[in-house]
């Protein structure tokens, strides 16, 4: 699979296997701007959550990826966004436990956890947006070396 080009990368999810691609593109983007194995990690859980919730609820949407810069920081971010149902009570869409469906209930909160940002926005009948940031740590020292 290609590396994503300008450091960019858009997936459309309608199957399982899309999830999967959605995740390798993630991963090929974070260690690309030089996250650590375990941040790596970090974000392919993430984008598995979002992605799955995505087929499970809306059954297609797209998960976008970038890499973003705010100040000295650099990071990657990921845009999950859908045209399914929407969610009628984010806040209780957000606790742990809670599932419309037969799952765990650690989609969304769970995303959350594992992303340094996370923003959410829906409205019924029209679809869910979900936007994640992950930073690189340190990233102020590489680029602005001392001396």
């Amino acid at each position: 699979m290609p590396n994503p080009p300008n450091n960019e990368a858009r997936v459309e999810v309608r199957s399982t296997i899309d999830i999967v691609t959605a995740r390798q593109q993630g991963r090929e983007l974070a260690l690309s701007l030089g996250f650590s194995g375990a941040e790596v990690t970090l974000v392919a859980a993430a984008i598995s959550e979002i992605a799955r919730n995505i087929l499970d609820h809306a059954k297609r949407g797209e998960v976008l990826f970038s890499q973003v810069q705010h100040g000295n920081h650099r990071g990657l971010q990921v845009i999950a966004q859908d045209q399914g149902p929407g969610i009628p009570d984010i806040g209780v869409a957000m606790q742990y436990g809670y599932s419309t469906r037969r799952g765990l209930g650690v989609g969304l909160p769970g995303a959350k956890w594992l992303m340094d940002d996370f923003e959410i926005t829906s409205k019924v009948g029209e679809g869910t947006k979900v936007v994640m940031r992950k930073w690189l740590k340190n990233e102020t020292n590489k680029l602005n070396p001392p001396g």
